[in-house]
């Protein structure tokens, strides 16, 4: 339906063994679950490895202003260059006059020319492919993915590879200066007992945060001196993707349930973390409809494995979010889609009420007696939650009857 938004590209040396198994890995992370509930084609995975015309020869060229695609099929809006940086890739890049050593040349052309929409993600296969060598010169000055080794308590070298890939590939899409950054939730005050565990949690979540590439954003440490806190909580809660961290008593702190639905309302990436221990006496309405990975207690203390797993799917979601955005960009005035709301996520009364008034505000709310038609990324709802929508649609307008659905089932109708 629409031209591809991210386009990645995965490149190694045929002698490079190893890079086949990690091409394989990024291959299923970004066709994995987290992403097929876009429009098709929103992120594609394609390889680079053996020779084009010959063994001997490099790969297919990657798409680009030298190279365009043929036949007028349109180029995606953004391009992701993973090269695998082994010593097979070194020894082909050393002679100038090889066929190798231009087609990296070419890729870093690209990446210096277009830095608005190409990026470069080196990964290192082989120490000594970076050290003192023809590749190291081109690729080093780009930062690696995976540059340090993994948490050996909390996450795998291929999750960390997934991860940082994400993170940098959501940050070029975003074209925004800086990191991603992580609201962290939490409440500690009037804890039940054990209170210590759970002020260990949060120390926790802040060291493995420390520990990635992202920055966070934490109330008791970043909020300054003379600032207006309340303003600028507010603010970040609403440009920041947040992580909540869900102990006994956070459902019912008034400050974390303005915190979700700030983030909500804005269409921000949350996950939960779902680290109850005693128990909630009746949750709250505006905590659930995002992902939840629990976090649990071992013999050593909290997981660090379930705080990295939370982080992972977070940084998923905020890479999700940037290309549902892109694609929402595309067809507004497309006929036939007829579109009223681009949801980043699967509506619920709260982010349907706000939608309601912002698109009142604005003069662009559908006629009383029409379809008002809501496309976003799956899983879809159920029957039941589409009929409190509309019962709450009714209470709202009268006559307007909500047609939400997936991409998928879009395209299930021809649309």
């Amino acid at each position: 339906m629409l031209p591809p938004v991210l386009e990645l590209y995965i490149v190694w040396h045929p002698s490079d063994s190893k890079g086949f198994e990690i091409a394989e890995e990024f291959f299923e992370h970004f066709h994995g679950s987290a992403f097929t509930g876009l429009i098709g084609d929103a992120v594609e995975v394609f390889v680079r490895s053996q020779g084009w015309h010959s063994n001997d020869d490099a790969p297919r060229p990657i798409p680009s202003e030298q190279d365009p695609l043929p036949n007028g099929i349109e180029p995606a809006q953004f391009v992701a260059i993973v090269p695998l940086m082994g010593t097979g890739m070194a020894a082909g890049v050393e002679s100038s006059a090889g066929p190798w050593h231009g087609y990296i040349e070419k890729m870093v052309q690209s990446a210096k020319e277009m830095p608005e929409r190409v990026g470069l993600f080196p990964y290192l296969l082989n120490p000594g492919a970076a050290d003192g060598t023809v590749l190291g010169e081109l690729l080093n000055p780009y930062q690696r993915i995976a540059a340090s080794p993994p948490d050996p308590d909390g996450e795998s070298e291929k999750a960390l590879r997934c991860r940082d890939l994400a993170q940098g590939v959501a940050q070029l899409l975003a074209k925004e200066e800086g990191r991603l950054t992580v609201f962290i939730s939490h409440t500690k005050r009037n804890l039940p007992a054990p209170a210590e565990e759970t002020a260990e949690l949060i120390t926790l979540v802040r060291q493995v945060i420390a520990n990635t590439h992202l920055r966070e954003f934490f109330d008791a440490s970043d909020l300054q001196p003379g600032r207006d806190w309340e303003t600028e909580l507010l603010s970040k809660a609403s440009t920041s993707a947040l992580v909540a961290i869900r102990t006994d008593l956070y459902s019912s702190r008034e400050w974390c349930q303005r915190e979700v639905l700030l983030a909500k309302n804005a269409g921000m990436p949350i996950v939960t973390m779902d680290a109850l221990q005693i128990g909630e006496e009746r949750g709250s309405f505006l905590m659930d409809h995002v992902p939840r990975i629990p976090v649990r207690t071992t013999q050593d203390g909290w997981s660090k494995q379930h705080i990295y797993q939370a982080l992972n799917r977070l940084v998923d979601e905020c890479l999700k979010r940037v290309l549902w955005i892109h694609q929402g960009a595309f067809p507004r005035n497309t006929p036939g889609l007829d579109i009223a709301w681009w949801a980043p996520h699967a509506p619920e009364p709260l982010t349907l009420v706000h939608w309601l008034e912002e698109a009142e505000k604005a003069g662009i709310l559908p006629e009383e007696d029409t379809n008002i038609r809501i496309l976003h990324p799956a899983p879809p709802l159920g029957p039941d939650e589409k009929l409190v929508l509309q019962q709450l649609l009714s209470l709202c307008r009268q006559k307007g009857t909500l047609d939400i659905m997936t991409p998928r089932l879009l395209a299930a109708r021809g649309g």
